[in-house]
């Protein structure tokens, strides 16, 4: 009966570890993440079913092709509004949720819960305490991090980015997100897994007063007739960073126990990701032929490619690396040329 006693002390120690520590966090961002995937879902599935109403009105010949080619411009404009507010919402809740996680009040220590539970200093509680330790030492093998990055983006063609398209220093990228970060083996800390939720924007400027613009299914840059004081093209992806993370930072003792550290030495993570486009804009600036300073957004499918996948590492010392990656999809869907993203810059990992 003690034994079956310490087994259920054990089992609800971890339990209270878990589900405070981590899962509160976790399942959290997993739901505002599938929030703003269905949006997108929603929406798009709406707009179709308003598209196909338009059609039978023009087939009955209640409207001409021009009113009906009107209406489906203003629905698809209403309804990328509708999903740039909506997801603006889900983000901000991911901020203020990684807020709250740096703020502390997200508990990630298991000490909290070891003092309420066991907090007690006669032999049989201090028994009970050392086995919940041991337990935790075993099975909790999770940390999360907040993770920020920015640098240097281009679009490569035939693999090369020599005699570019694009300003080298004007195109940049920034990532944001949480990461788990789970140690593979129980007693050697080398290999971990790291994995997580982010989401990704892409920049790129074209130049010779240069922007992007749609022909037959083909997304090309074209002249533009007035000179541009800026150029902007944006695509912001939600993605799931995968990747095998090899921590240098070793173990150490702690009297008889076995502390296992991470983002204390060098790191070095190989792996990709995968995820779907939340938006694509273009931005142009210009001096009207009247003297007026115009900026001109435009949001579009622009052939963009709906789904993203690619290849990522990074090299770095404690919370700082030197981070790569490369899109393997292109980024236009039907061109007949190939272009594909590269980024290269610095990202942080904090516990």
């Amino acid at each position: 009966m003690r034994n079956f006693t310490i087994y259920l002390t054990v089992l609800l120690c971890l339990f209270l570890t878990k589900v405070f520590s981590q899962e509160s966090f976790e399942s959290r961002a997993k739901a505002i993440a599938t929030k703003i995937e269905n949006i997108t879902k929603d929406e798009k599935a709406g707009l179709k079913e308003e598209v196909e109403a338009v059609n039978v009105e023009l087939e009955k010949g209640i409207i001409t092709k021009e009113q009906a080619d009107e209406k489906k411009q203003k629905l698809a404009e209403s309804r990328a509004k509708a999903i740039e507010f909506r997801v603006s919402q889900a983000q901000n809740e991911l901020v203020n949720l990684v807020q709250e996680k740096v703020d502390g009040k997200i508990k990630t220590s298991d000490s909290d819960f070891n003092f309420l539970i066991f907090h007690k200093s006669d032999g049989k509680n201090h028994d009970k305490y050392m086995k919940c330790q041991d337990s935790i030492k075993n099975f909790s093998r999770t940390t999360s991090q907040f993770v920020f990055a920015l640098g240097l983006n281009h679009l490569s063609t035939n693999k090369s980015v020599a005699n570019s398209d694009y300003r080298y220093l004007g195109s940049h990228f920034y990532e944001w997100g949480a990461t788990a970060n789970t140690r593979i083996f129980k007693n050697n800390n080398l290999l971990h897994a790291k994995y997580g939720l982010s989401v990704m924007y892409n920049n790129l400027r074209p130049t010779d007063d240069r922007f992007f613009a749609e022909s037959r299914k083909q997304t090309n840059l074209e002249t533009s007739t007035v000179k541009l004081e800026d150029s902007r093209f944006r695509n912001v992806y939600l993605v799931v960073p995968l990747h095998l993370e090899f921590d240098f930072s070793g173990t150490k003792k702690s009297g008889d126990k076995t502390i296992f550290r991470t983002h204390q030495s060098f790191r070095m993570g190989l792996g990709g990701y995968f995820g779907a486009n939340l938006k694509s804009k273009q931005i142009l600036k210009y001096e009207s032929l009247d003297g007026n300073d115009v900026k001109e957004r435009t949001k579009g499918d622009f052939n963009v490619n709906d789904f993203i996948y690619g290849a990522s590492a990074y090299i770095g010392y404690k919370d700082i690396s030197l981070y790569a990656k490369y899109d393997i999809s292109p980024l236009f869907s039907d061109n007949s040329i190939n272009q594909n993203n590269v980024s290269l810059g610095i990202r942080w990992d904090w516990n």
